[in-house]
C-alpha cells in the first residue's frame, strides 16, 4: 500500500515540533542569516558549523559588512570548513547584493538564483525558510527518508531516480495543511535523515513514519537509498608538490593562492611540482635542505602528498615577488596566527603548521576535523572534507636551533609567541 502523502507530511511536521534540535540559524528569519547557514551546511557537520556561524555572524552580521570586507578576512573567518569556494561566492554574492539590490536579498527563490553562487536548492531554501514560499526540497538527508518511505529502487542521484524523489516532495508538500508553515515540512525531513532515518542502522522505533514505511516493513532499511559506489582511498588520484618551509623569528614564509582555481585566496607553504619548481618560487637566494618530512591528506575525491623541505633566505635577502602565476603574494606570518585563524589558510597547512618545527621528530595531531556523517548538497549522500590524514618523519639534518636524539621521540624547540600580528604580516606583504 502507498503511503498517503498528506498523512506523512503530518506526521513529519509533528515531529518536528516536539523533536527538532534548537540550532541557532534556526531562531530567525533573516534571509541572510539562513543563506549563510545553508552554505556552510553544504557537506558539513551541524556541530562543525554552530561555532563557525556565530563567529562569522559576529563579524559579517549583515550583507554589507560581508560586501565591505576584504577577501582575506573572509577566508580567514572560513578556515577549517573547507570547499573554500563557497566562502568566495558567499564574498562576490553579497557585493552583488549590495550594488543590484540594496544590500536586501530577493524575496523569492526565482530572484534568489540571480545572486552570484545562490543555486536552485540553496535559493529555494532561502525563499522557503526566510519568505514562506511554497515549494518543495530535497537534499541527501530528504533523499533517504523518500527512499524507504516510498521504497525507491532507482539511484537517488540517477535522473529517474532524483525525478522521482522530486515528484514524492512535491507531492508531501501538495498534501500539507494549508495553515502550516512550509519550512517545518521540509526541515522536519531534513531532521528526520540527521538525526533518526540515518544511513546506517536508522532508528526506526524512534521514527514517527514506521508504520508507513515500505523499507522497514519489507526489512530493507540497509538497501535503501540507492547510490552509486563511492570510490576507495586507493583509485582516488594523487595530486604531489613540494612545499618550502623558510622561517624568521616566529613567522613562516607564505605564499597566497589567486582568487580563482584550487585553494583560491588561500595562504600556504610555498608550493612547486618538484623541489626545483619551489625554489624557483622565491628565487636562488634560498638555501633548501636534504630533507624534510612527508605528508598525505586525504579529500574527498583527492589525495594530496607534499614533501616539505626546511629552507633558508639568504641573510639580508628582500622579499620580491612570486615567481609562479598560481600565486599573488608573498608574507611572513606567525605560525601561531596561522592556527589561530587570524589568516586564510587551508586544513594542509595548518595541518603541516602544526608540527611546530620541520626539524622536530614528532608531530602533533593535525587540526582537520574528521567528519562523518554529513548534510549533504542537493540529492546527494554525505561525503567528508578530510577523511584521513597521515602524516610520516624521514631524518634529516637538523639546523642548530632545534636538537632531537635519534634514539628519544622527545623534542626541543624554542617557544612561539602566541599573540596576534595581522599588522606585521600586512606590512610585510608583497603584491603584484
Amino acid at each position: 500500500m502507498t503511503p498517503d502523502p498528506a498523512a506523512i507530511a503530518a506526521a513529519v511536521v509533528a515531529h518536528y515540533a516536539r523533536a527538532r534540535r534548537d540550532l541557532p540559524w534556526r531562531r530567525t528569519r533573516d534571509p541572510y542569516a539562513i543563506w549563510v547557514s545553508e552554505i556552510m551546511l553544504q557537506q558539513t557537520r551541524v556541530a562543525t558549523v554552530i561555532p563557525y556561524w556565530e563567529r562569522w555572524l559576529g563579524r559579517f552580521p549583515t550583507v554589507r559588512d560581508l560586501a565591505a570586507a576584504p577577501l582575506d578576512d573572509v577566508l580567514a573567518h572560513w578556515a577549517g570548513l573547507g570547499y573554500y569556494t563557497r566562502a568566495r561566492n558567499l564574498h562576490r554574492g553579497a557585493r552583488e547584493v549590495v550594488e543590484r539590490w540594496g544590500g536586501a536579498l530577493p524575496g523569492t527563490a526565482g530572484g534568489l538564483r540571480e545572486v552570484p553562487g545562490i543555486g536552485a536548492y540553496t535559493a529555494g531554501a532561502i525563499a522557503l525558510i526566510a519568505f514562506g514560499e511554497r515549494a518543495p526540497l530535497v537534499d541527501g538527508n530528504v533523499a533517504r527518508v523518500l527512499a524507504r518511505v516510498f521504497a525507491v529502487d532507482d539511484d537517488v542521484k540517477s535522473t529517474a531516480g532524483g525525478k522521482r524523489i522530486w515528484a514524492l516532495a512535491a507531492a508531501l508538500m501538495d498534501g500539507l495543511a494549508p495553515g502550516a508553515d512550509p519550512g517545518d515540512l521540509n526541515q522536519g525531513l531534513m531532521e528526520l535523515g540527521a538525526t533518526v532515518c540515518a544511513p546506517r542502522a536508522p532508528s526506526c522505533l524512534a521514527c514517527p513514519l514506521a508504520a508507513a514505511c515500505a523499507a522497514r516493513r519489507d526489512g530493507r532499511q540497509d538497501e535503501l537509498p540507492v547510490v552509486p559506489a563511492r570510490r576507495g582511498v586507493d583509485e582516488l588520484p594523487v595530486l604531489s608538490c613540494v612545499a618550502l618551509w623558510i622561517e624568521r623569528g616566529d613567522e613562516v614564509l607564505l605564499a597566497r593562492r589567486r582568487p580563482e582555481g584550487l585553494y583560491g585566496g588561500l595562504w600556504e607553504l610555498p608550493q612547486g611540482d618538484d623541489l626545483a619548481a619551489a625554489r624557483r618560487l622565491v628565487g636562488s637566494r634560498v638555501t633548501v635542505a636534504a630533507a624534510g618530512f612527508s605528508h598525505e591528506q586525504v579529500l574527498t575525491h583527492r589525495r594530496i602528498r607534499v614533501e616539505v623541505r626546511p629552507a633558508r633566505l639568504a641573510a639580508k635577502a628582500r622579499l620580491v615577488g612570486p615567481r609562479d602565476p598560481r600565486y599573488d603574494a608573498l608574507s611572513w606570518h606567525p605560525i601561531a596566527g596561522v592556527l589561530g585563524g587570524d589568516v586564510g589558510a587551508s586544513s594542509l597547512t595548518r595541518a603541516l603548521l602544526d608540527r611546530k618545527s620541520p626539524w622536530s621528530r614528532t608531530s602533533t595531531p593535525s587540526p582537520s576535523s574528521k567528519r562523518g556523517t554529513r548534510r549533504s548538497s542537493p540529492a546527494s549522500p554525505p561525503s567528508a572534507t578530510t577523511s584521513t590524514t597521515t602524516t610520516s618523519a624521514r631524518p634529516r639534518a637538523a639546523p642548530p636551533r632545534a636538537s632531537t636524539s635519534s634514539s628519544t621521540t622527545t623534542t626541543r624547540s624554542r617557544p612561539r609567541s602566541t599573540r596576534s600580528s595581522r599588522a606585521r604580516s600586512r606590512r610585510s606583504t608583497a603584491r603584484w
